[in-house]
């Protein structure tokens, strides 16, 4: 395993890192499957590890404390996520700090999350959706400080809006922050415009989510792909999604390099860029453990490789959804 610096924190974290969204609101997620693969996944040197208050309220943080809890002698970095008063994702342009994130709202979660983790204090605490209008507002910031300043956790951050990549570089540029968390894989290209730039000048650590474009990019997919009623999936793939996420990876496929994986070359673009402090593919079972992990040994890929994909860039538009 690699290990990356996280921006102005200092941290040196695993290039690879772990999203634990689906170990507790997909539907198929194990607890006991959850557990070996965290383990395991610790023991190959992963030790960044991303979860949120919304993945099962509350049940995703249990697992992520528990695996922390049992390892004493390993750094693992803890990254959770306040998740917005209004439980709307994403943020929109008319959302108020009032309806999203109040200071007292801020405060309760944070606190609800050191309950379920089991730990005096958290690593990273991050907003999960965010506006760059309420920079005009410095209430929550006020509130942030004075948590940490009480030790509760060691640094904020921000997870960005579904393709809104944009509406993060106002508070980038503020300086207010410490990470970014954003969607960035070979479709969603548009963090390199303005946010990655943003990210170096000010030394903010980069997460890059949804690093296999939430299934996509395993290359899996076929038009008659259908999730158990009430999966996420359903909604997210519906007709208008699925059919061109299904062509566009399979154009891909002609481009991955003998002897590896489309999952495997998707992460390895990712890596390339060197902005990128960690990636954190979702990873259930020990096998995928195994074989995201072994992309950090890979390394970056060919530039002559990179040039290609660069022409699979794919600019979508948000539309509101839950998570």
């Amino acid at each position: 395993m690699h290990y990356r610096r996280f921006g102005r924190t200092g941290w040196m974290v695993s290039e690879i890192g772990y999203g634990m969204w689906g170990m507790a609101s997909w539907t198929g997620s194990s607890d006991a499957e959850s557990h070996q693969s965290l383990q395991h996944s610790a023991d190959l040197g992963c030790n960044f590890f991303d979860t949120a208050w919304n993945y099962g309220n509350g049940h995703s943080e249990r697992l992520l404390g528990e695996l922390v809890r049992g390892n004493p002698d390993k750094k693992l970095y803890v990254a959770t996520k306040i998740p917005p008063k209004n439980l709307a994702w994403p943020a929109r342009p008319e959302f108020t700090l009032d309806e999203c994130f109040p200071p007292d709202h801020i405060e309760q979660y944070v606190h609800s999350s050191l309950e379920n983790l089991g730990l005096e204090s958290i690593d990273l605490i991050q907003f999960h959706t965010w506006s760059d209008t309420w920079l005009e507002d410095d209430r929550w910031i006020r509130k942030i400080d004075d948590l940490r300043r009480q030790g509760l956790f060691q640094a904020v951050g921000i997870s960005l809006n579904r393709w809104e990549p944009w509406n993060g570089v106002r508070a980038v540029q503020s300086g207010l922050i410490d990470s970014v968390q954003v969607i960035y894989n070979i479709f969603e290209q548009s963090p390199e415009d303005e946010l990655f730039p943003a990210c170096a000048a000010r030394d903010v650590g980069v997460i890059a989510r949804c690093p296999l474009d939430q299934g996509s990019l395993t290359g899996t997919l076929t038009l008659e792909s259908k999730w158990p009623e009430g999966d996420w999936r359903n909604s997210h793939f519906g007709p208008e999604m699925l059919k061109p996420c299904v062509e566009r990876a399979d154009a891909l496929k002609v481009l991955v390099p003998r002897d590896g994986t489309l999952p495997e070359m998707a992460l390895r673009f990712i890596l390339s860029n060197p902005t990128v402090s960690t990636v954190i593919p979702g990873m259930r079972k020990r096998k995928n453990v195994e074989e995201n992990l072994h992309a950090s040994k890979q390394g970056p890929l060919p530039a002559d490789l990179r040039a290609e994909l660069r022409k699979h860039r794919w600019d979508r538009k948000p539309v509101p959804r839950g998570k």
